[in-house]
Order: structure tokens, then sequence, then C-alpha cells
């Protein structure tokens, strides 16, 4: 697990070279955004003992896989006083609703963690501001520091080579647009997730992006070509 301090209240935890999570700096301890594959849970909890402080809490971008994998193993090792919260309709997914009609493309693994939230629009979790920004998944959301402007974006773009709305084929990193549920929804996010003015720009995979106004734009307009709107 390689961590990266990006600033004073964000650590990225990078696994396997292609995924990240984020350590967020509360008064109380870490928000946990996203915990990557399975498997990572004791790295996790030893790269927030490194950095000085505790996970107090775990909020997902959203339901996949390689980004819920470790949360099982996180809430075992860590225990109910560590607060869990999913997004509404990835959770329900995960509860064996059918909240959309069709098969939900991606990774779904089995989890046995019952949010203790379930995250929606507007809400905040610490200094982070929900923001619904579904496509890749029904429920994906990513989370805007309101201290100083930084936006977590988990999978609603990506920026392994570039930046990317995931709803095309890109060869630096193909998987994000096949498990990518509705592409039209993808953009009408990322263009959403635009509108923000972010200041710093963190995904799921890739590194970090200062200043991303630009290079959002041109993900943005690469989408629209590829999806038609």
């Amino acid at each position: 697990m390689r961590a990266t301090v990006l600033s004073d209240r964000l650590i990225q935890l990078n696994r396997l070279r292609f995924v990240n999570a984020y350590l967020v700096r509360e008064d109380d301890g870490f928000t946990l955004v996203d915990t990557t594959l399975s498997g990572g849970a004791e790295a996790l909890i030893a790269a927030a003992k490194r950095a000085g402080d505790r996970i107090r809490r775990i909020a997902l971008t959203h339901g996949h896989g390689d980004h819920i994998g470790s949360l099982d193993s996180l809430k075992q090792r860590l225990g109910d006083a560590v607060q869990v919260l999913i997004p509404d309709l990835d959770a329900r997914i995960h509860a064996g609703e059918s909240v959309v009609e069709g098969k939900v493309p991606g990774s779904w693994p089995k989890v046995k963690t019952v949010p203790d939230v379930r995250l929606m629009a507007g809400e905040r979790v610490g200094s982070l501001e929900v923001i619904a920004s579904p496509g890749h998944t029904p429920g994906h959301v990513a989370f805007l520091d309101t201290r100083d402007r930084t936006l977590i974006a988990g999978d609603a773009l990506t920026s392994l080579g570039r930046v990317q709305v995931p709803t095309q084929f890109y060869w630096r990193f193909p998987w994000a647009a096949s498990a990518t549920w509705d592409k039209a929804k993808a953009l009408e996010s990322a263009r959403a997730l635009r509108g923000l003015e972010p200041a710093t720009l963190v995904v799921g995979h890739g590194p970090a992006v200062r200043s991303p106004g630009s290079a959002m734009d041109g993900a943005i307009a690469r989408s629209a070509r590829s999806v038609g709107g």
C-alpha cells in the first residue's frame, strides 16, 4: 500500500498501482473513502496508524468490488465503533433489491456489513459533502471537501494517463467503461462535478489532478462525442 500525502487533510492510498482509497483527516480521526480490493484491511489500518490517527468512519463512493472489497474485513477488525456509510441505491443492490431494470455491470461481491447510513445527496460526512454522481453505478456518489474544494470522485472520472469519463474505451484503463451502468448519466454527472469548480480532483484510479478544470472539460468533450450528448 503506497501512501501519498496530498495535503494536510488528505492522504492517497494506492494498491496494486491502479486502485485508490483516501484518508480524510477530521478533528476526531480519519474518514476512509473506499477500501480497495479484498485483502487490504491490514494495510489500510496500518496506513492510518502511520499517519497518526484511527479510522473513525468508512464512506464508499459506490459498491463495486474494487472499492468495497475490504469492507467486511475492516469492519471485523475495527468493530462497531466505526461507522459505515454507503450510497443508498448501491446499498440496496448489495441487499439483493432490484433498483433498476436489467443487470448492473461490474463486480458486486457479497458483503456482510450492513451500513449504518445509506447516503443521499446533500448529506455531510464530517467535512465532506455528498454529491450525487450516478452513471458508473446507479447510486454512485462523490465527496466534496468543503474546506478546500477537493473532489473525491470515485469512478465518476478516472485519471490514468489522462482524465476520462468512463463512457468509452481508453487503453490505459479499459475496464472503467465496461463496468459503467448508464453512460448518458455518467456524462451528465461529470458535467455536474465540473460545475463544482474543484480545486483538486482525486479519483479511484489514477493520480491527483490539481486545477483540473481544463482536463475535466477535455474529458467531457470526448465523452460527449462518444455518447452523442
